[in-house]
């Protein structure tokens, strides 16, 4: 068994369902003390951060990645128990073998081996790891990006594992992420009898238009790194269940994910314009879960392009599509970030797996990726 495979399998069998992060960054650290590198714990409300580092010198190189997983669902659905890792026909089957601990067994190989061939590479490495990504991330990097403002620590580049390949590996790398932006809207009426519509409002029939406004609407026409920005309701609750009531209340959850072409502040504006033409009574709350971030072709994004070239004779198309990761909190410190990981096909479904042969390709490249950006300075 190779080392990526052996740490991966490790990793795999510590039930770190989000927040928990089930001794997976004490495992981490047994890797890499080793190789100089020095562990502090930044840790947050339920949630562990783990940062390593090893150098004080600039430029500084970080992978990013996330020991957390999302819960298993039923377990009579798995072919194998979700934290029992097996290999079947040269795959690694398992809760996280894709998201994202594959990446993390290939980020810490990887740095073991450069570290091996570089003893005195210039500049400094880094790990930083969080047990609250598939959560709420209140406390995860977030926090712990603050921390290192209040230090002065500057990320130069930034490589997250999260899966981005589609057909193999490395034939996508992200070099950006769309916004997130949600909403709870609560349309308020008068609750009455069904056979007295007349002495009641009902907030149903009121947000209809206005429904299919905000669901038609252009937002945006997108941008050469960006699809159009969407909005989707997720959720519609009213009524108390009796069918002879006209509810008083209808709330709605909804989501957009925004390009660079928006600001959080022109899609609350029109937003809101859209229900006041319609006449509501309502109430609205927002959430920012994160801004679009984009990084062009800089040194992290050719190394990458380089190293994913050199391991699997591959031309990675460039995206910025999928959900949001933790680098929209690297980002907007001015670090360049890109998202390179295994393939996403499988990620938080039943029998998620990763290639075996993967693992170890992938790890290959992340060291090639070290040496593009720090092996040459």
């Amino acid at each position: 068994m190779s080392d990526t495979l052996d740490l991966a399998v490790e990793l795999i069998r510590r039930e770190s369902v989000t927040p928990e992060d089930a001794g997976c960054m004490d495992l981490v650290i047994e890797r890499l003390a080793p190789h100089g590198f020095q562990a502090e714990w930044l840790n947050f409300g339920d949630t562990k951060n783990l940062w390593l580092r090893r150098g004080e010198a600039a430029p500084l190189f970080v992978f990013l990645g996330h020991t957390d997983v999302v819960p298993p669902g039923p377990l009579e659905d798995w072919s194998s128990p979700p934290f029992a890792p097996e290999i079947r026909e040269g795959r690694l089957y398992g809760r996280g073998a894709a998201d994202m601990k594959g990446s993390i067994a290939a980020m810490i190989t990887a740095l073991q081996r450069f570290v091996v061939h570089h003893p005195g590479h210039p500049g400094s490495l880094a790990v930083l790891l969080t047990s609250d990504e598939e959560g709420s991330a209140y406390d995860g990097v977030v926090k712990v990006v603050d921390v290192l403002k209040s230090r002065d620590t500057v990320i130069d580049w930034c490589l997250v594992g999260e899966p981005s390949s589609f057909a193999r590996l490395g034939d996508v790398i992200r070099v950006g992420r769309r916004g997130s932006l949600g909403g709870v809207l609560r349309i308020l009426g008068v609750q009455g009898h069904v056979a007295y519509p007349d002495k009641a409002d009902n907030p149903i029939h009121r947000f209809a238009p206005a429904l299919h406004e905000l669901t038609t609407e252009i937002w945006d026409g997108g941008n050469e790194f960006f699809p159009p920005t969407s909005f989707q309701v997720s959720n519609i609750r009213a009524g108390t269940g009796a069918d002879n009531v006209i509810p008083g209340k209808l709330e709605v959850l909804f989501n957009f994910r925004f390009s660079t072409e928006l600001t959080v502040e022109a899609i609350q504006r029109r937003v809101e314009t859209i229900l006041d033409r319609h006449g509501l009574h309502y109430e609205l709350s927002w959430r920012l879960s994160g801004l679009p971030f984009l990084t062009r072709e800089t040194e992290l994004v050719s190394a990458t392009r380089a190293a994913i070239a050199a391991v699997t004779g591959l031309h990675p198309r460039a995206d910025t599509g999928g959900g949001t990761s933790d680098g929209r909190f690297i980002a907007p410190t001015g670090a360049q970030v890109v998202e390179l990981g295994p393939l996403n096909a499988s990620i938080h479904k039943i029998d998620e797996h990763v290639a075996v042969e993967d693992l170890e390709a992938l790890s290959a490249i992340y060291e090639r990726i070290l040496g593009n950006l720090l092996a040459v300075l």
